[in-house]
């Protein structure tokens, strides 16, 4: 699918990957709608693109924000795809030094990256449903953003990795569910990114994730992540999988 004159919707577009993502549809020619709880480096992302780019304070597990953001695409023309970067990290061992795990933490990280990226999706794809037919029938794409926790989760990792492990989950199911309306389902398994998610973490813990990295040796850049959305919008026979981005790395247990 060409992305040029073309509307997509990306979640946590405010920074880091969703960010790059916005920035890569615009110098391709599309149209953006940036989503994200954080208001100011929204706008000012919006601004910087100019035109081509829309904010929207969205929240992801809020049917009726998601809703006004999926209203503000189509009023800009077809909505084409949706790129789900929008998520939360946490940190706690299930049984830590004092206490159990905070089960509210555990149900934020699920609603946040779990069921907003459903959400996000099902109205969505609504919208594109709606739409006509390009080649081979297809309308749209959806993407989702897993992690390699889905599948390599560390200590301390329990709900982050259950939320990531669900979303990939989900792919295949929701993939089969929307070939009959032509819009394809895929997602993205990020290793380790400079992103500001991981830069908050201790320089002790980004130390020991660096080294795990078998070549590239550093930390994956937002760009390359842009990179593969694009691509996977513009294969249409990438449908129904998961693609691990991650420079081979395979988590160790901390």
């Amino acid at each position: 699918m060409d992305i040029e004159q073309q509307v997509y919707l990306v979640t946590g577009a405010s920074s880091g990957l969703g960010a790059a993502t916005a920035r890569a549809l615009v110098a391709g020619g599309a149209m953006v709608v940036l989503a994200d709880v954080q208001a100011g480096p929204g706008e000012a992302l919006a601004a910087e693109l100019g035109t081509a780019a829309t904010f929207c304070r969205v929240d992801v597990t809020d049917e009726a924000e998601v809703a006004a953001a999926v209203e503000a695409a189509t009023g800009r023309g077809a909505l084409r795809g949706v790129i789900n970067c929008a998520g939360i990290v946490a940190a706690q061992k299930v049984l830590p030094r004092e206490g159990v795990h905070d089960l509210a933490l555990f149900r934020r990280v699920i609603d946040i990256n779990l069921i907003g990226s459903f959400n996000v999706s099902r109205l969505a794809a609504q919208a594109m449903a709606a739409t006509p037919a390009l080649a081979d029938g297809e309308r749209g794409v959806v993407i989702h953003t897993a992690s390699v926790a889905a599948f390599d989760g560390q200590m301390g990792q329990s709900a982050y990795a259950a939320s990531k492990a669900a979303i990939a989950g989900m792919v295949l199911p929701m993939a089969r569910d929307l070939a009959a309306h032509g819009i394809r389902v895929m997602a993205i398994a990020p290793g380790i990114f400079e992103t500001p998610m991981v830069a908050s973490m201790p320089e002790k813990v980004r130390d020991s994730l660096a080294s795990q990295i078998p070549f590239p040796p550093r930390f994956g850049r937002p760009e390359e992540y842009a990179q593969l959305a694009l691509h996977i919008i513009g294969n249409r026979l990438l449908n129904g999988e998961v693609i691990r981005l991650d420079g081979a790395v395979r988590m160790g247990a901390r």
